[in-house]
């Protein structure tokens, strides 16, 4: 049987979307860009992967708690790299928090997708640290 479920291309247009998502700071709309069982994993949390989002709804909620935080937070994409159902964006996200941390880092995502919806997506940035140390 042949499959009737829609595909949609990886490819920079789709990308571009999803930045434009994160940007606008949007908790709904970044959910959106997610399928219902995907998965977030942030750059810091208690596991070895960071803190696992499962689902959109937690993503969704994730999302609208660190924009409270982080109001101004934005994301600047230098580049992206296509693979078939994969993707990698580079970046620098930068903001100020309601602490007074100046964010300025670089990093970059790994995604997943499926029918152009995002199964894994998972965040890695430098850490900045005034120590002289590796």
């Amino acid at each position: 049987m042949p499959d009737t479920t829609s595909h949609r291309p990886v490819d920079e247009t789709l990308m571009r979307e999803i930045s434009a998502a994160f940007n606008s700071r949007d908790a709904n709309r970044i959910a959106e860009c997610f399928a219902d069982d995907g998965v977030f994993y942030l750059a810091r949390g208690p596991e070895p992967v960071g803190r696992p989002l499962r689902g959109k709804e937690v993503i969704r909620k994730a999302m609208a708690d660190r924009f409270k935080v982080i109001p101004d937070m934005r994301w600047e994409h230098k580049k992206y790299v296509l693979a078939g159902d994969h993707a990698i964006s580079v970046w620098t996200v930068k903001g100020k928090s309601a602490d007074g941390e100046e964010l300025n880092y670089q990093g970059c995502d790994i995604y997943r997708f499926r029918n152009g919806k995002i199964v894994e997506k998972d965040t890695y940035w430098k850490i900045v640290e005034h120590k002289d140390r590796l």
